[in-house]
C-alpha cells in the first residue's frame, strides 16, 4: 500500500493563485488564458494537463473561495463557546470580509453575471456554495435559538449579497455599518421573548 501524500503541483498552485487575483479584480472572461500563463509563469501545455482548460480553472477558483469561506465558518465555530456568540461572530465575519478581502463584490455574483448560463458547471457550482452558505446560516440561527431560522438565513445572505456589492460600489465606510446594523436588526427579531 502507498502511503505518501501526493502534493500538489507547484504549477497547479501557481495557476490558480494567478486566476483568482486576476479573475477576482478584472473579471473572468477579461482575462485571456495568455495573462494567467504570463502571471502563472508556466506554459499553455501546462495549464491544459492540470486544467483542461479555462472553463475548470474558473471552477478550481470558485472552489479555492467556497473553501476560503467555510474555513473561516470553522474557525468561527470552534472560536466561541454559545451558539449565539456564533451568530455574532457571523456578522463580524462577513463585515471583516467586506472590509478587507472581497473588496470588489461577491465572486460568486461576479461570476454568476459572467455565466448566465444555469445549467452550466459554473453555475451548478454557485448554486451549490449559495446553498452551504445559505444552510450553514439556517443551522447556526436555529442553535442560537432563533425563530424562523429559515427566514434569518434568507435574510441574512440577502444582506451580505448587497454589502459586498455595496461596499465595492460606495466603499466599506460607509457599507459595513449599515451591514451590521440591519443584520443586528434582523437577528433581534427572531430572538425567542
Amino acid at each position: 500500500m502507498d502511503t505518501t501524500t501526493k502534493r500538489p503541483s507547484p504549477a497547479r498552485a501557481r495557476l490558480i493563485d494567478a486566476a483568482t487575483r486576476l479573475f477576482y479584480e478584472e473579471g473572468i472572461h477579461a482575462v485571456g488564458v495568455d495573462r494567467i500563463l504570463e502571471e502563472a509563469e508556466v506554459t499553455r501545455a501546462t495549464l491544459y494537463k492540470q486544467f483542461g482548460g479555462k472553463e475548470n480553472l474558473v471552477l478550481a477558483y470558485l472552489r479555492g473561495e467556497d473553501e476560503m469561506l467555510r474555513g473561516m465558518f470553522a474557525e468561527a465555530g470552534a472560536a466561541v463557546a454559545r451558539p449565539a456568540e456564533l451568530m455574532d461572530a457571523v456578522v463580524e465575519g462577513i463585515a471583516g470580509d467586506i472590509r478587507l478581502r472581497h473588496t470588489r463584490g461577491c465572486p460568486f455574483i461576479n461570476a454568476a453575471a459572467e455565466y448566465p448560463d444555469a445549467s452550466g458547471a459554473v453555475r451548478r457550482l454557485i448554486d451549490e456554495h449559495r446553498e452551504w452558505f445559505r444552510s450553514t446560516l439556517q443551522e447556526v440561527a436555529t442553535a442560537a435559538g432563533l425563530e424562523r431560522p429559515a427566514e434569518v438565513a434568507a435574510s441574512l445572505v440577502l444582506l451580505r449579497d448587497a454589502a459586498l456589492v455595496g461596499g465595492y460600489l460606495d466603499g466599506d465606510e460607509r457599507v459595513t455599518p449599515a451591514f451590521t446594523r440591519t443584520a443586528g436588526a434582523v437577528i433581534d427579531a427572531h430572538r425567542g421573548r
